[in-house]
């Protein structure tokens, strides 16, 4: 059996491979071990310069921290604000307070703004001056006006306590029947939805 030279060349070829394996991996782990040992001796705090990258030996002895608190709001008038917001009605900085008022008088709290929404587009349309978004007193012989957006609010919100829902009328279908007798159920129909649209 006969060899070629190409045989011979690459027994050869291998052989140098496998003995610079064998050379050189000892001394790679050996000089990875030592590296290691001697990072561990470092004091806290130090900083090893190898090939001028900084490395630190440890984790800082103090933490950065965030303080701060946790401020209960109410959903509900954020849910208004954004309504009112959406529609960039005149009655949104009056948010908060139409919350207050509807618990004031155990109404639900998206009552006044869908009844708004329902008879002057959330007050954009309405007689001038009046701040009345609620068609409340308005009739052929004349229109209720009010002071400010916050006595209508206190007014309307009052008046629907004690002319409605101390008599039965629950319901935007219940106060339609008296509210607004001779719609054909739109009104109800347009305050439930509005009221849904604030959920």
């Amino acid at each position: 059996m006969e060899y070629s030279w190409e045989d011979n060349f690459s027994f050869w070829k291998s052989l140098f491979f496998v003995a610079v394996f064998f050379t050189i991996a000892p001394i790679t782990i050996g000089v990875s071990l030592f590296s290691l040992i001697s990072l561990k001796y470092i004091p806290k705090g130090s900083v090893v310069n190898t090939s001028g990258v900084r490395i630190y030996a440890s984790l800082p002895n103090s933490f950065p921290s965030i303080n701060g608190s946790v401020e209960a709001t109410d959903a509900r008038v954020e849910i208004i604000r954004q309504y009112l917001t959406n529609y960039k009605s005149s009655l949104e900085p009056h948010a908060s307070f139409i919350v207050q008022t509807s618990d004031k008088y155990g109404l639900d709290y998206r009552l006044i703004t869908a009844i708004a929404q329902q008879e002057s587009n959330l007050c954009k349309l309405i007689p001038p001056s009046s701040f009345n978004c609620w068609g409340w007193g308005i009739h052929s012989e004349g229109t209720l006006g009010f002071g400010s957006f916050e006595q209508g609010i206190e007014v309307v919100s009052k008046g629907l306590k004690e002319q409605y829902l101390d008599k039965g009328y629950v319901s935007p279908e219940q106060i339609m029947s008296k509210y607004t007798p001779l719609s054909n159920g739109s009104w109800a129909s347009g305050v439930n939805q509005f009221m849904n649209e604030m959920e």
